[in-house]
C-alpha cells in the first residue's frame, strides 16, 4: 500500500537514509495522486459526499470511512419543487438537487410547496421517511 511505504520511512535510523526514503515515497505518492491512482481527502469532503449520496444504496468499498459514527442518518433541506405522480403520490425535488418519490399511499393534508423545510430520516430495511415541517412522515425512495 502506497501510504504504508511512506510510514515505514519513519523506522529508518540513519537520518540520510530516512530523508531519502521520505523524498522517494512522497514523490511516488505525488505521482499516484497526479495520475489519479489515489485520492486524498479530508473528513469534511467525505461528509459532504456521504450527504450527497444519502438515499442511494451503494456497495461498501470502504471509500467513505466506516463505522456508525460516520453514517448519516438524516438530512435537512428545503423543497425546490413538488408534483403529483401516479396515484396521488408526490415527487419532491430538494434544494440540493436530489429527487425523492413517495412510495406509500398516505395522503398529505397540504401539498408540498417550494421553500418548505424538509427532513428525511433512514428507516428500516433501507427505506426512508420524509417529513415536511414536522408533519407526519411519508415513506420515500431516492430517485436522483
Amino acid at each position: 500500500m502506497q501510504i504504508q511505504e511512506l510510514y515505514n520511512c519513519r523506522d529508518i535510523a540513519d537520518p540520510t537514509e530516512r530523508l531519502a526514503c521520505f523524498d522517494r515515497e512522497v514523490g511516488e505518492l505525488q505521482t499516484a495522486d497526479i495520475q489519479r491512482d489515489i485520492t486524498i481527502t479530508d473528513r469534511a469532503t467525505v461528509q459532504k459526499t456521504r450527504r450527497g449520496l444519502f438515499g442511494f444504496t451503494l456497495p461498501d468499498f470502504g471509500l467513505f470511512g466506516g463505522g456508525d459514527e460516520d453514517e448519516i442518518k438524516s438530512i435537512e433541506s428545503t423543497v425546490a419543487s413538488a408534483s403529483q405522480v401516479d396515484g396521488g403520490r408526490y415527487r419532491i425535488a430538494l434544494a440540493d438537487d436530489s429527487v425523492w418519490v413517495q412510495t406509500d399511499d398516505r395522503r398529505l393534508a397540504l401539498a408540498p410547496r417550494a421553500g418548505q423545510k424538509i427532513q428525511i430520516k433512514t428507516a428500516s430495511l433501507g427505506t426512508y421517511f420524509l417529513s415536511l415541517e414536522g408533519r407526519p412522515s411519508i415513506r420515500v425512495r431516492r430517485e436522483r
